[in-house]
């Protein structure tokens, strides 16, 4: 049962104030209590509801809606995974592969929540750790990728990728990304990578512009350990995670990708197939 519903918002858009009072009126009309988060309160002024930082509301409420692109939802999911709170990702933005709600769907989709109709996706995170000198440093979730890759100069990188302790191949490239089957159609898609159905039990380790053209992406089970070692020329490599959040690596540092304890929730449309949502994005089979 819905009893206390929180909304994110991406901060500083124009639809924000049209969007949110009437979601607010229609929530509290339907006995659930209502917080939003800081960003999304100071864009409005005052919406009469409870703020809070975006860190807290997972803690706080048994949904999130999350208004805006895949952007806003990326950094929703890292904060919500872990308490196990559903999301209902409601497109503001673009393309938004993530946020497969439209706005004119968003009421029908409620009523389906309200009612005990709707249907909710588990993804699998990543988990990332970077080792140094022996010793972990930071560990980082994330729902679409982890990305080894040059910050200033495009110079080629040597990718030492070991899958379970067992060496596979060193990459000659310009960067390596470990996708999550949700990360499937983010970058590792533009980096010429295959589309993994969300449900399926596999990584994805796709090399970033590779100089030897035999380096292709390869899919790989889940329940692995991934180690990578890079030599580069200089120490400008970072680990990106969801294109969000990075880390500045350093000569000898080691990189450790496994899946993740907790799994998104992620509130799906219930006549809507992943299939339906690929034929929409990629606009497959229009000329």
């Amino acid at each position: 049962m819905i009893k206390t519903v929180g909304i994110i918002s991406r901060p500083r858009r124009e639809d924000i104030a049209r969007v949110v009072p009437p979601l607010v009126n229609w929530l509290q009309a339907h006995g659930a209590q209502v917080t939003c988060d800081s960003e999304t309160n100071d864009c409005l002024g005052q919406v009469g509801v409870q703020a809070r930082k975006r860190e807290e509301l997972p803690g706080c409420t048994d949904l999130l809606i999350v208004l805006g692109g895949d952007g806003t939802l990326l950094s929703a999911a890292r904060l919500a995974a872990q308490r196990k709170v559903p999301i209902l990702p409601v497109n503001l933005g673009g393309l938004g592969f993530l946020t497969t709600v439209p706005q004119d769907e968003l009421y029908s989709i409620l009523e389906e929540i309200f009612s005990g109709k709707h249907r909710v996706s588990e993804r699998v995170m990543l988990e990332a750790e970077v080792v140094r000198g022996g010793s972990v440093i930071r560990t980082q979730i994330a729902l679409n990728d982890a990305v080894l890759n040059k910050a200033a100069l495009a110079r080629i990188m040597d990718l030492e990728l070991r899958v379970d302790g067992e060496y596979v191949t060193t990459y000659k490239a310009d960067g390596l990304i470990l996708s999550t089957p949700t990360g499937s159609t983010a970058y590792s898609l533009a980096a010429g990578g295959p589309i993994v159905y969300p449900t399926v039990e596999a990584f994805v380790v796709t090399p970033i512009c590779p100089h030897t053209l035999t380096n292709r992406p390869i899919v790989i089970p889940d329940s692995v350990t991934i180690d990578i070692d890079f030599k580069a020329e200089d120490d400008f490599v970072y680990l990106t995670l969801d294109g969000q959040v990075g880390v500045e690596l350093s000569r000898g540092d080691h990189v450790r990708v496994r899946k993740a304890a907790d799994k998104l929730l992620l509130v799906r449309p219930a006549k809507k197939t992943y299939y339906q949502i690929l034929r929409n994005k990629l606009k497959w089979g229009e000329r």
